[in-house]
């Protein structure tokens, strides 16, 4: 059986979003945008589709939270996992691509989880779903921002687009050993 060659990466980034949403922070601080956006920039919109399927659902499967929230959540992160690929198409590694796909994306995302299931599944009025949900967006804007600034360039730069960590090349390496 082959081994797909950046599956070392695909774990690195899921190891990333995993830490990120482990350790202590403030509320609304979501590492998959971050992470999701340089490997849809570099494999397009099927890779970022499925780093967010995996994400969100590994992630609530491991910690047993999945329920049919995870499903709105992975599926709205897919759907902008798929956009970023062709956002990022042709596009350098520069933060300012980053935070741009960010705030748009993020505002995205919580007008579909925040405001649309809010009022669809919840029941709520508009006006009490919307004035609950600026101050969520504003820290989830703040945190995506922040991540978008450093985490994606360096995630891109040190291991998307590093062909020391493709997989056939650890692999040789290990045999070698």
């Amino acid at each position: 059986m082959k081994t797909p060659q950046n599956t070392v990466k695909y774990i690195i980034g899921l190891l990333v979003v995993i830490t990120l949403r482990i350790v202590p922070h403030p509320p609304n601080v979501e590492p998959i945008m971050a992470s999701m956006m340089p490997f849809s920039k570099k494999w397009g919109w099927l890779s970022g589709l499925l780093f967010c399927l995996i994400a969100v659902l590994g992630y609530d499967v491991a910690t047993g939270t999945f329920g049919s929230w995870s499903l709105i959540t992975a599926g709205t992160y897919a759907s902008l996992g798929a956009l970023a690929g062709w956002y990022f198409k042709g596009k350098k590694n520069k933060i300012s691509h980053y935070l741009a796909f960010a705030i748009v994306g993020t505002l995205i995302y919580d007008a579909v989880t925040g405001i649309g299931m809010g009022m669809l599944l919840f029941k709520m009025p508009f006006m009490t779903v919307l004035t609950g949900q600026i101050p969520f967006t504003l820290y989830h804007l703040a945190g995506n921002i922040a991540l978008s600034a450093t985490v994606s360039p360096l995630l891109y730069a040190w291991v998307v687009a590093n062909p020391k960590l493709e997989t056939a090349n650890l692999l040789a390496k290990r045999s070698a050993a």
